[in-house]
């Protein structure tokens, strides 16, 4: 019976290399998007065409009814959620006191309570049925930092301290709750990298590159499988040997 796996902010980035990988598994795929609806229709179009089975659906969520209605949407149409895919992100270098309390709430929004609400309304389903996949994305910078990125970096260490913990809370209802903490991706968010800082970016990775998107949806595939039904609470971080 096929699976259906939710990835939040699947329109772009890591989260559409995401969608079209898990759609060409087999899974039944809904692609989430907040504003960019152009990209996420394109996507829908494509795995369509395809063949594949997939729904896209429209939410903030930072905002707890707003989820709550992506979730009846996606039951409604495919079933209960069997892979849950907290992608979902924003990006943004300040330094850190120049941070407004603006800044920090909406990293926060996004990153944590949009991974709370989501994660609240996947797993009481999962617990019914006693199996399901929670992946949260972190970061490199949740691990060790960023400057000029305190507030990221703050919000990416707390998805790592809640996948923790939740695996903990879930797994003895077969539940498995991992993360992914990607090094330095090519995506729309370090495009403004300047030239110097992406070459001393790579010549600080011994793999000499910038990891794709691709790299990180293999990673959350494999953790999304029966190959990784004995891996809970860990973070798998495709860096390239940036940390290590």
């Amino acid at each position: 019976m096929k699976k259906t796996v939710l990835i939040t902010g699947s329109s772009r980035g890591i989260g559409r290399a995401t969608a079209m990988l898990f759609a060409r598994e087999g899974y039944r795929t809904v692609i989430h998007y907040q504003q960019a609806e152009k990209e996420a229709l394109s996507l829908l179009a494509q795995l369509r065409g395809e063949g594949h089975t997939a729904i896209a659906l429209q939410a903030d969520i930072g905002d707890r009814k707003q989820v709550d209605r992506l979730f009846e949407k996606v039951t409604q149409q495919l079933g209960a959620v069997d892979v849950l895919v907290n992608n979902a992100g924003i990006a943004q270098q300040k330094l850190f006191i120049d941070l407004t309390d603006e800044d920090w709430d909406n990293m926060l929004r996004v990153h944590v309570n949009g991974m709370f609400y989501c994660s609240q309304c996947a797993a009481p389903p999962m617990i019914h049925k006693g199996a399901g996949k929670i992946i949260n994305i972190s970061s490199i910078w949740g691990i060790t930092g960023g400057s000029c990125e305190v507030h990221y970096s703050t919000a990416k260490a707390a998805v790592i301290g809640f996948t923790k913990a939740l695996a903990k809370e879930l797994g003895s209802s077969g539940i498995q709750v991992n993360c992914v903490a990607p090094g330095i991706i090519e995506t729309d968010m370090n495009a403004s990298l300047t030239d110097q800082t992406a070459c001393e970016l790579k010549e600080n990775t011994p793999l000499q590159r910038f990891g794709s998107a691709q790299d990180v949806a293999n990673s959350i595939l494999f953790l999304a499988s029966d190959k990784a039904d004995f891996i809970t609470g860990q973070v798998l971080s495709p860096n390239g040997g940036f940390v290590i």
